[in-house]
């Protein structure tokens, strides 16, 4: 959430799917493959503009960053297709295809999105982000008490 928030101050682009229960490994195959914690340094240091991984999508599965630079598969609804950039349509597209979690920064306003199940949430804060973060990649037999410290790993690894 730190990294993406970063990201939107400075309106760098990025692209973070998260693989939930459908595997990418045909995604994971077309980009660098990497095998790292997942962290918001890290993050940072691939989507700094000008670096040879900042293109393209990183695909983080059980918290770890498996690739980077991967290419997604793009929407192709009519409702998206003149309303959109290709970081977004791709965003779209892939949780078309996938029950993977996209969040999406525009390098073009900042504006936060998040991707699910072919629609996009545009317009998010660093607050509404994690909400969503939370509510669907933090498992639910986690319990409640746990529950934050759990999330609180997964997000702020670096700190």
């Amino acid at each position: 959430v730190a990294a993406v928030s970063a990201f939107s101050k400075s309106k760098t682009g990025a692209l973070i799917v998260f693989e939930r229960n459908n595997p990418l490994d045909d995604i994971i195959a077309n980009g660098i493959t990497l095998d790292s914690d997942a962290n918001g340094d890290l993050l940072r240091t691939i989507f700094y503009e000008g670096t040879p991984l900042h293109d393209g999508a990183v695909i983080i599965r059980d918290n770890r960053i498996v690739a980077a630079a991967c290419t997604l598969p793009l929407t192709t609804n009519k409702n998206f297709t003149n309303q959109l950039h290709t970081r977004h349509k791709a965003a779209i597209g892939v949780t078309e295809r996938y029950d993977a979690l996209v969040v999406v920064v525009s390098e073009e306003t900042g504006i936060i999105s998040v991707a699910m199940n072919g629609s996009l949430n545009r317009h998010l804060n660093s607050e509404s982000l994690y909400s969503i973060l939370e509510k669907e990649l933090v498992p639910e037999d986690k319990p409640q008490d746990g529950k934050q410290n759990y999330i609180f790993k997964l997000f702020h690894k670096e700190k």
